[in-house]
Parts: structure tokens; C-alpha cells; sequence
């Protein structure tokens, strides 16, 4: 199989191309391996490679949604028995996973073959990707800026053509901030959908979930089908609809009640790029017959409560955890071991007091109350993804060291405003890749929907890929040169 051929398919492309006879699932990951030499040196976004068993991927069943389809996964949050989980640390380097979680599972069975892991800012802490231990990932429309993060090697490794889908996280916008900057479609899928288990039962007190990037609407619904679901004893349950969720992407919306947020609640404003873009959008979902106006959502609380509330949540989590890889790895808590940034967090969340994190949680309420009484009025929040292009590599991280864990959580939400809003309330969130710079830049539109209103996105999802087409763009990194 060609490079050009396998890269002009997504994954749903792939797995009727195997179900058909055309091609076999080994064709499938020789062609995957070779994407991968083609442009990982220039990326950076894929940090480790795994050996795949010939013979059990040519028997996989095909039957499966994804049957054959190459994937990978991102180094945090999900777990392959004897594979390296590293969470982009050095504090993590070398730790192997002994157990599959329960989406690893879930993986398998959708017939997806992981054979390897993208890389991820340490601990999944930024909205860019740029570890001390691996190095920064580099976007593939212009290789001197960032991919975004914390999902930025599976947005970059997707972007490029070295597979068409990848798992993601998102905590804050981990999986819309990669996709808006890459020219990807990133979904968001509402609080409970997934699961977090059996190691971890929650991420960041509820604010994380998992799903993946992807280059069309329809395999991330199909991933969504594939991976949602709970085990016992889920903190969180949404309870699947009674059709698919790739049943939704051929349906018309209907006439919805848009609301266009311009300014974010930093009171931050869109570079001009990205406001025309905006302008765009609307005018596109006016020609769609939507219902679009502008509004000025409230979170309830000041920027200042918002960011402290969130950065007592994130970090005061980060401290067992960065405890028990110390303990697994026999390393120290120290400069040697962590980035300013992230050993910064790491104190900042020791000084957290359990009256400190009920009265973040307490946030966490009023913010979801006043998200809830939007969608009240409305079906759908536009807003932009990013209020930027992506940034040059470098400029995140730009004097880390003087920041300590409130100012670094800080830096990030004012780097993605827009997105954690949807993290805090349990909201489902997409960014659409609608939109370029004039230099050719991707730029992304975010679409939030009520609670468990995901089908309302994926409707939505499909008319715009169907009316306004992305897919046909390319990057300048493509493994289908």
C-alpha cells in the first residue's frame, strides 16, 4: 500500500478496505510504521514505537468498527499491559504499565492496533507540548509553532497522516486546543461517557475525559460508540442514547438557537484572524438557517475564582500522584526530576487544605449552575477555540521558572479561555477546523452543547463537514508527499 493511498483514507476508510479484501491489517501497519519515518523527525509527536503481532492483527475481527485501523495512544491517562506509561516526566521515565485499563480494553475490542505513544506536555499540565524529556512537538502546518497540548503529539501524529485517529484527553481543552491547531475535528464527549477506571476513578476531581482527534466527524463518533460505557462503581454515569452516535452525523440539526460568545470571560478578544474567522462562522450558520446571536455568558464567579478554583483542583491532584510515581520510581521530588512548572504545581498543591478544595468544588457548582441556565436559552455556545494562531515554540514556557502553580494555571487558561468552561461544567465541547489564516494557519470553532447533548454536536458536526469540507486540506508535513 502506497503512502498517498493510505493517507487519503480516514479510519473507517481503512477498516472497509480490510473488510473488503483490498488490503490486509498488515499492509495497514507496515503503512503506518513507514507515515510514521516519513515525518516523525520532523514532529516529534510520536515518542515510542511498539512492535505488533503480525499474525494476531491479520486475524483481527472484521467485524469491528476500527478492524485493522493503526492508533496510538497518548502517554498519560491510559494504560497497555507491558508498555511504558511515562506521563512525559522524567520522575516517570521507564515505569511500564502492568494492566490494560479499561478504555485499553475497549481499544482492542473496536479492532484498533496500538502500536505505539505520543508524546504529552509532564503531566499533561499545559495547552502546548514541549517536555523537558522528550522535547517539543512540532505542528506540521508550520514546524517552528506549537501543536498545541496536552494532546499535541496524537494532534500532530493525526494531522500529518501517520494515522487517522488518535486517543486524546482533555482536562481543560487538552483535546480542542491540539485540534484547533492542527486543522483537526476534536470532540469533547460529556462528563461520564468514558471511563477513567479501574486505576483511576476520576480525572482532576471530574474535569478530565478521553476521547481522541481525528481528520472527520465520523470516526470520532464511531470512537465514541466504541469507547463509551462504564465498569462498576463509576463516579460518573451518562447513560448512552438508544442509537449511535454515528447514526448522528447524517442527521440534519434542525433549526438551532446559537449563541456566539466573542469576547472570552478573560475578557480576552480574538486576534483579527481569528474574529474574521468567527464572522465567517456565523454568516455560515445563518446560510444554514440556525439562529445565531451574540450573547455574553456569565460564569458566576470573577476570572481570578475561576482560575484559583481550578488551579487548587488540578494541582492538589497532582501531589499523590506525583507521590506514588516518586515511590514507584525510587527518584526524588526535585528540579532533577520535574519541570519548574510542574514541581511548582506540585507545591502549590501540597499547600491546598481540604477546606481549600471543598471551596473550589463549591466554584465548580456555580460555574455549572450559570453554564446550565445558557443552555437554557440556547442549544449551542460558539465560540472561538483559541483566541490566537498557534504560538511559536518557546513562548509558553518563557520564564516558567518565576511562576509558581496559581501563575502557571493561570498562563495556561489564558491561553485557551475559551475551553475550560466546558471541563469545569461536564459540558460536551467540539472544535471544528472551519477556518484558515490567510497565511494558511488551521483555525478552530468550538461548539459546547447542555449536558449529555452530544448528539447535538455531531448533528451539528456532520451538516458543517458536509457544507463547508475540510478534509481535502494538507499541511506541508504529510506522509502522503
Amino acid at each position: 500500500m502506497q503512502l498517498h493511498e493510505y493517507t487519503s483514507f480516514d479510519g473507517l476508510g481503512l477498516a472497509q478496505l480490510l473488510r473488503t479484501g483490498a488490503v490486509s491489517a498488515t499492509e495497514l501497519y507496515d503503512a503506518a510504521v513507514r507515515a510514521c519515518a516519513a515525518v516523525n523527525p520532523q514532529l516529534n509527536a510520536v515518542v515510542e514505537l511498539w512492535p505488533a503481532d503480525v499474525a494476531a492483527i491479520d486475524s483481527t475481527v472484521s467485524t469491528a468498527a476500527f478492524a485493522g485501523v493503526p492508533f496510538l495512544i497518548k502517554d498519560v491517562a491510559v494504560t497497555m499491559a507491558g508498555q511504558r506509561s511515562e506521563a512525559g516526566s522524567r520522575l516517570g521515565a521507564g515505569h511500564v504499565a502492568a494492566l490494560d485499563s479499561h478504555l485499553m480494553t475497549q481499544f482492542r475490542q473496536a479492532g484498533l492496533v496500538t502500536f505505539g505513544r505520543t508524546s504529552t506536555p509532564e503531566m499533561a499540565f499545559a495547552t502546548t507540548t514541549e517536555p523537558v524529556l522528550y522535547g517539543a512537538t512540532r505542528n506540521p502546518w508550520n514546524v517552528n509553532l506549537s501543536a498545541g497540548g496536552s494532546s499535541g503529539g496524537a494532534a500532530a501524529a493525526v494531522a500529518a497522516g501517520i494515522v487517522p485517529l488518535a486517543h486524546a484527553t482533555d482536562a481543560a481543552g487538552s483535546i480542542r486546543v491540539p485540534a484547533a491547531s492542527t486543522g483537526l475535528f476534536g470532540l469533547k464527549p460529556s462528563r461520564g461517557r468514558v471511563s477513567n477506571g479501574p486505576a483511576i476513578d476520576e480525572i482532576f476531581s471530574g474535569l478530565g475525559v478521553q476521547l481522541g482527534v481525528s481528520r472527520t466527524v465520523r470516526d470520532s463518533a464511531t470512537l465514541l460508540d466504541a469507547v463509551q460505557g462504564i465498569l462498576p462503581g463509576e463516579p460518573y454515569v451518562t447513560s448512552a442514547p438508544g442509537h449511535s452516535w454515528l447514526s448522528q452525523v447524517a442527521v440534519a440539526p434542525g433549526k438551532l438557537r446559537i449563541g456566539v460568545q466573542r469576547a472570552a470571560c478573560n475578557g480576552a478578544h480574538p486576534v483579527a484572524a481569528v474574529n474574521s474567522a468567527l464572522d465567517a462562522s456565523v454568516r455560515l450558520l445563518e446560510g444554514l438557517g440556525h439562529h445565531v446571536e451574540e450573547v455574553k455568558p456569565a460564569l458566576g464567579v470573577s476570572w481570578e475564582a475561576f482560575v484559583h478554583a481550578n488551579a487548587s483542583i488540578w494541582c492538589a491532584n497532582l501531589v499523590p500522584w506525583i507521590d506514588a510515581l516518586a515511590q514507584e520510581s525510587g527518584r526524588g521530588v526535585s528540579l532533577d526530576t520535574l519541570e519548574p512548572a510542574t514541581l511548582a504545581c506540585y507545591r502549590h498543591g501540597q499547600a491546598v487544605s481540604a477546606v481549600d478544595f471543598v471551596a473550589a468544588l463549591d466554584v465548580r457548582n456555580t460555574v455549572t449552575r450559570h453554564a446550565g441556565a445558557v443552555f437554557g436559552q440556547y442549544d449551542v455556545l460558539l465560540t472561538p477555540t483559541m483566541p490566537d494562531l498557534p504560538w511559536q515554540l518557546g513562548r509558553y514556557c518563557e520564564d516558567e521558572y518565576k511562576l509558581d502553580g496559581l501563575g502557571w494555571t493561570a498562563r495556561l487558561f489564558e491561553h485557551s479561555p475559551y475551553t475550560p468552561l466546558a471541563n469545569v461544567a461536564g459540558l460536551p465541547a467540539m472544535s471544528v477546523p472551519l477556518a484558515q489564516s490567510p497565511d494558511g494557519l488551521p483555525i478552530g470553532m468550538q461548539f459546547m452543547a447542555g449536558y449529555a447533548k452530544d448528539g447535538v454536536l455531531l448533528r451539528l458536526a456532520g451538516q458543517l463537514e458536509r457544507t463547508a469540507p475540510w478534509l481535502p486540506r494538507r499541511p506541508p508535513v504529510w506522509a502522503g508527499n
